[in-house]
């Protein structure tokens, strides 16, 4: 895998040890590499302005920040929407399983969908959101093309999504039957409604508490 970053300032040199900031952890950028057209060149340095891949061990998401010092420095993360068309994906081949969840990880880490399950099932079966219906499509030719997976696809009837306080018992809360209990690939628990009565439900239903539309974290 290739992350591009861009480089803000300083000067970036092959083979230099950064700190990522959002894991506090470092690393070694090893074979920097430049792309014109079809074409890519392994270069030595950089300069602010200058857009380089990376090799990605899987460490890096969207809003990442790199520091050649020590730095509590953070970009704003580019904002994620909240999905409005849902379905439920699962391979066809079962021996595929890891190439299955190893592509929807990364295609989430991209950016490009959101994954959810349901408490205490694996991850055999997952939930997608997308905020627009051609993403199902994109999803399903990359996992075709690029994992060589093919999936199942069942379009669910959900219309809203909505993150709870962290800690909150999903068990004790009184929801409207078509409400189903989900949680994201960070543990953090939501719900899924199919209509905006269900959102009211569950507000008047259970005093005190507080649905997201995005997650604070």
């Amino acid at each position: 895998r290739i992350a591009f970053l861009r480089i803000c300032s300083g000067k970036f040199e092959k083979g230099m040890s950064v700190t990522h900031v959002q894991r506090n952890k470092k690393i070694k950028l090893s074979q920097p590499q430049q792309f014109v057209a079809q074409d890519r060149v392994i270069i030595d340095s950089a300069y602010p302005g200058d857009i380089i891949g990376i090799h990605d061990p899987g460490i890096f998401n969207i809003g990442d920040t790199l520091s050649e010092k020590q730095s509590n420095l953070q970009y704003t993360g580019i904002p994620q929407f909240a999905p409005e068309h849902f379905a439920r994906i699962s391979t066809k081949n079962a021996l595929k399983r890891k190439q299955f969840v190893k592509g929807l990880t990364q295609l989430s880490e991209e950016g490009a969908i959101q994954i959810f399950k349901e408490p205490n099932f694996g991850m055999e079966e997952l939930i997608v959101g997308v905020v627009g219906v051609l993403q199902f499509e994109v999803l399903e030719h990359r996992l075709k093309n690029e994992y060589n997976v093919e999936i199942h696809k069942s379009p669910l009837p959900y219309q809203y999504i909505r993150w709870v306080k962290e800690g909150t018992d999903l068990k004790s809360l009184n929801l409207s039957s078509d409400t189903r209990k989900v949680q994201d690939l960070k543990g953090q628990p939501l719900l899924l409604f199919t209509n905006d009565w269900g959102v009211r439900w569950a507000q008047d239903k259970n005093k005190g508490l507080e649905l997201l539309e995005f997650s604070k974290n």
